[in-house]
């Protein structure tokens, strides 16, 4: 059994989603590992992990509409309101989603389905740099 980790630097322009699934499948390929799990960890509470469908935008537009109502932003509907009016919203998201994912993968390729990508779903409005903790494990 041997192991990779990489670190991979996110950068937002704000809310929304960000796929990094080519950054995954790059950096499985690049471990020389063919047979495993990588792991996928995202080091922030006001950001998280979806996998998700990839090829028609409006399932994004659709999932953002849905979070925004679940957890909405407004001054005084939340104790926690250090950062602003998003703050709070943005912790009730990240813990609704995943803050890491499990992602087996064969001949060095990753075993997503179809339309699947892998998201940083980033909830702050303000731009931010996300690290995401990417790990191999295989032979």
């Amino acid at each position: 059994m041997r192991q990779e980790q990489h670190i991979l630097s996110v950068a937002t322009r704000g809310r929304g989603f960000y796929e990094f699934t080519r950054d995954a499948r790059e950096f499985v390929r690049a471990s020389g590992l063919s047979l495993g799990q990588l792991t996928v960890f995202c080091r922030h509470t006001s950001a998280s992990l979806l996998i998700q469908e990839n090829a028609d935008p409006s399932v994004l537009a659709d999932m953002e509409a849905f979070f925004e109502k679940l957890a909405p932003e407004g001054r005084g509907l939340y104790r926690h309101e250090t950062e602003g009016p998003d703050d709070m919203p943005a912790h009730l998201r990240a813990a609704l989603t995943q803050s890491s994912l499990l992602i087996p993968f064969a001949e060095s390729e990753l075993l997503l389905g179809t339309w699947q990508g892998i998201y940083l779903f980033e909830h702050r409005r303000a731009p931010h740099r996300r690290d995401i903790v990417l790990h191999a494990v295989g032979e």
